[in-house]
C-alpha cells in the first residue's frame, strides 16, 4: 500500500513537471520578442565590464540597437587570440564575467579542426533544464515514455588540460561528468546504464556494459536512444559482433573478464546482472536469425520509439535505422551544438525528412544572416555578377528571431551567456513554420563543409542530395544500400576532381560489395551525382576545368575503421559524425587503403536545369 502511494505521488510530481515544461514552452514562444530582448539585456548587463565588449566600445549599454551598431559579426578565428589567452591561464574577464569552468571541445568532424568554446557553471544548469523539455513533448504524442527506462548510449572521451590548467572536454563529456547530471533526481530510474558504465573511458567496456544492462532490463525499455544516428548503428553492430558473449554473461550471471573497470563491474554485478537462462535463450534465438530486421523491436518489445538526430547528414542512416526498428517512430528531439543548446522538436512524430526545431528564446540571443546558397544562384548564372549578388545577400543586416521569413534560409548567429557575441555558428537553417512567434527551422547543413575544384562550391546539403539520388535510382533497385560515404576534392592532378568513398551492402549478401554489382552501375551513379550538382560544377566539367567524378567502393567495415581512427585522435564517440568533406590526409590514406574498386563518370553531365 505504501509503495503504491509512493508510485502515485511520484506520478503526480512527474505530471506536474511535464505540465510546467509545456507551459514554459508556450509562454516563451508566445512572447519570443520580449524574451529575446530580456536575454540580450541580461547577457550584456552580466558581462558589461568584460574586455571584449569594452574593446568594441559598447560602454555598458544593454540595448539591442547599440549592441548591433558596435559589435561585429564574427567567426571562431576572430576570437582565437582571446581563447588562447584564456587557455594559457589569463583569468581576467576577457569574454565573460563569470569564471571559466572549462573549455568545450567541438567534435571537429565537420570542419576538420576542434574549436574550444568557454563555458561557465551557470550554463550547466541551463543545459540540464533544456534536457528536461523533450520528454514532456514526446509524452504528449507517445504516451508512457515516462513510465519506463531509456536505453541511452552515452559515452565520454578523454579530457586534457590547457597550459593554464583549464579542463578541455567535449560537450557531452562535460555534461555527463557534471554534478548536475550525476546527481539528477531521476538517478537509477531514467536510464538502463548506471553512471559508472557511462563514465568508463574505455569505449569497448562502456559499450559492452551498456548493451548488457539494456538487455537485462529489456522489458522496462520504452525508448532506445543515442545522440546521433551513427551512435545507434554502432551499438547494433557491436551487438551483432558480441551477442554470444553477452548471452553467456546473462546465462551465468557473471561479467566477461574483458570488463576490467572495477566501478563498471561493481555497478553491473550489484545492480543489474543476475543469472537468467530464459533471457539468454531468448536473445540467442533472436540474434541467431539470418535477418536482423526489427532487431530493436524484437529484443526490446516494449520500446515505443527510437531517438537520435537524423537531420542533416544523419539522414543517410535512416534506411538502416528503419530496418532495425521496423516501424517504430524515429524521433529527432533537439538541436544543439558545442556553442549551446538551442531548439526542440515540437512534433516528434513527423517524418524524419520534415523535422523542424523550435528555438527556445531563453537559451541565447539569436540573429540570422540571410543566405543564398551557391547552387541556387548558380542555376541562373556562374559569372562574377552572380557571385557578387551572393556576397551582397550575405552582408546585409542580420534579422531578429521573430523577423525571419517562411521558406527563407539563414545562417544562425548567437550571443550567449558564456561570452560569444554575434558569433556565426556555421549552421544553415530554413524557416519551416512558427510556434506562436518563435520560428521552426529545418536544419540543412554546416556552412563550412564544401568541395571545390575551380569556381564550384558544393556544400554538404548538395553533396548529400546528389548521393541520395544516385543511390535511390541505381543501387536500391539492385537491393543494395549505402552504409556510409564521405568525399574530398582531389587536386593532385589537373584537372582536379571529386572523389566519393562509398561503403555498400547488398541484401542477403552482406559480406559482398562491388563483386555482385557491375562497374557500369557505379559509373551510372557517378553521372547521376554529377547531374544533381550545380550548374557551376557542371559547366566546369563541360569546359574541362573539373575532371570526372570518381566513386571508390571500400571494404565493409571501413567507416567503422574511420570512426575508430578519429576517436584515437581525440574525437568523441557520442558526438562523432562521419566527416562529409575530408580535410586530413591521414583519413584519405586510410580510406584509400580499403578501396576495392574505382569508378569514374563515363561522360560529362548536361547543362540543362536539374530536377529539383
Amino acid at each position: 500500500m505504501i509503495r503504491k502511494q509512493v508510485e502515485m505521488d511520484s506520478s503526480n510530481v512527474t505530471t506536474k513537471k511535464n505540465s510546467n515544461a509545456l507551459e514554459f514552452i508556450e509562454n516563451v514562444t508566445r512572447n519570443a520578442d520580449e524574451v529575446q530582448k530580456q536575454v540580450l539585456a541580461e547577457i550584456l548587463t552580466q558581462n558589461s565590464r568584460v574586455e571584449y565588449l569594452q574593446r568594441h566600445g559598447l560602454g555598458g549599454r544593454t540595448d539591442s540597437s547599440s549592441f548591433k551598431r558596435v559589435i561585429p559579426v564574427i567567426k571562431y578565428e576572430d576570437i582565437l587570440s582571446d581563447i588562447n589567452r584564456i587557455a594559457c591561464g589569463d583569468k581576467s574577464p576577457i569574454l565573460c564575467s563569470h569564471p571559466i569552468l572549462q573549455l568545450l571541445k567541438s567534435s571537429g568532424t565537420s570542419g576538420g579542426e576542434n574549436k574550444l568554446i568557454p563555458t561557465v557553471e551557470e550554463e550547466l544548469n541551463r543545459k540540464l533544464f533544456f534536457e528536461s523539455l523533450p520528454l514532456p513533448i514526446k509524452n504528449q504524442h507517445i504516451p508512457g515514455l515516462d513510465k519506463g527506462k531509456t536505453m541511452f548510449f552515452m559515452f565520454i572521451r578523454s579530457e586534457s588540460t590547457t597550459p593554464g590548467g583549464l579542463l578541455v572536454r567535449s560537450t557531452v563529456t562535460s555534461y555527463y561528468m557534471s554534478p548536475q547530471f550525476l546527481n539528477r533526481p531521476t538517478l537509477n530510474k531514467d536510464y538502463t546504464s548506471p553512471n559508472a558504465t557511462i563514465l568508463c573511458p574505455d569505449i569497448y567496456q562502456s559499450m559492452y556494459s551498456q548493451i548488457l544492462c539494456g538487455l537485462c532490463l529489456h522489458k522496462e525499455v520504452v525508448q532506445v536512444k543515442a545522440l546521433f544516428a551513427t551512435g545507434l548503428i554502432r551499438a547494433i553492430k557491436f551487438l551483432e559482433n558480441n551477442w554470444p558473449l553477452l548471452c553467456q554473461d546473462i546465462r551465468t550471471g557473471t561479467l566477461n573478464s574483458k570488463i576490467t573497470d572495477n566501478l563498471v563491474r561493481e555497478s553491473v554485478l550489484t545492480k543489474i546482472l543476475e543469472p537468467d537462462t530464459n533471457l539468454a535463450d531468448f536473445i540467442e534465438v533472436e540474434c541467431s536469425k539470418k535477418s536482423w530486421k526489427g532487431i530493436i523491436t524484437r529484443l526490446w518489445p516494449n520500446a515505443k520509439c527510437v531517438e537520435a538526430v537524423v537531420t542533416g547528414t544523419m539522414s543517410q542512416y535512416l534506411q538502416l535505422l528503419e530496418y532495425y526498428s521496423d516501424g517504430l517512430p524515429i524521433v529527432s528531439s533537439v538541436y544543439a551544438s558545442t556553442e549551446g543548446y538551442f531548439g526542440v522538436n515540437l512534433n516528434p512524430l513527423c517524418k524524419p525528412s520534415e523535422v523542424s526545431y523550435t528555438l527556445i528564446p531563453t537559451m541565447a540571443y539569436f540573429e540570422f544572416l540571410p543566405v543564398q546558397r551557391n547552387s541556387m544562384v548558380g542555376e541562373a548564372s556562374s559569372d562574377p555578377v552572380a557571385k557578387s549578388l551572393i556576397n551582397e545577400k550575405e552582408e546585409q543586416e542580420l534579422v531578429d528571431l521573430v523577423d525571419v521569413k517562411l521558406g527563407e534560409e539563414y545562417e544562425v548567429v548567437v550571443t550567449t551567456y558564456t561570452g560569444l557575441y554575434r558569433y556565426k555558428v556555421g549552421d544553415l537553417l530554413r524557416v519551416a513554420g512558427f510556434r506562436n512567434r518563435a520560428p521552426e527551422f529545418n536544419f540543412l547543413c554546416r556552412r563550412n563543409v564544401a568541395l571545390s575544384i575551380d569556381m564550384d562550391k558544393t556544400d554538404e546539403f548538395e553533396l548529400q542530395s546528389a548521393v541520395e539520388k544516385a543511390v535511390v535510382n541505381h543501387l536500391n533497385p539492385l537491393k543494395a544500400t549505402l552504409v556510409d560515404y564521405t568525399a574530398y576534392a582531389d587536386t593532385s592532378m589537373i584537372p582536379g576532381h571529386y572523389v566519393v568513398f562509398w561503403e555498400i551492402a547488398v541484401q542477403d549478401n552482406a559480406s559482398k560489395t562491388s563483386q555482385v554489382i557491375l562497374s557500369s552501375v557505379f559509373e551510372n551513379c557517378c553521372l547521376a551525382m554529377e547531374e544533381s550538382l550545380s550548374i557551376v560544377y557542371r559547366r566546369g566539367r563541360v569546359e574541362g576545368s573539373i575532371g570526372p567524378l570518381e566513386i571508390k567502393i571500400v571494404e565493409r567495415g571501413t567507416f567503422d575503421n574511420l570512426m575508430d581512427f578519429s576517436i584515437s585522435l581525440g574525437a568523441s564517440l557520442s558526438q562523432y559524425k562521419t566527416p562529409r568533406s575530408l580535410k586530413l590526409a591521414s583519413f584519405v590514406d586510410l580510406l584509400n587503403s580499403k578501396v576495392v574498386s574505382s569508378n569514374f563518370s563515363p561522360k560529362c553531365p548536361t547543362l540543362l536545369a536539374r530536377n529539383m
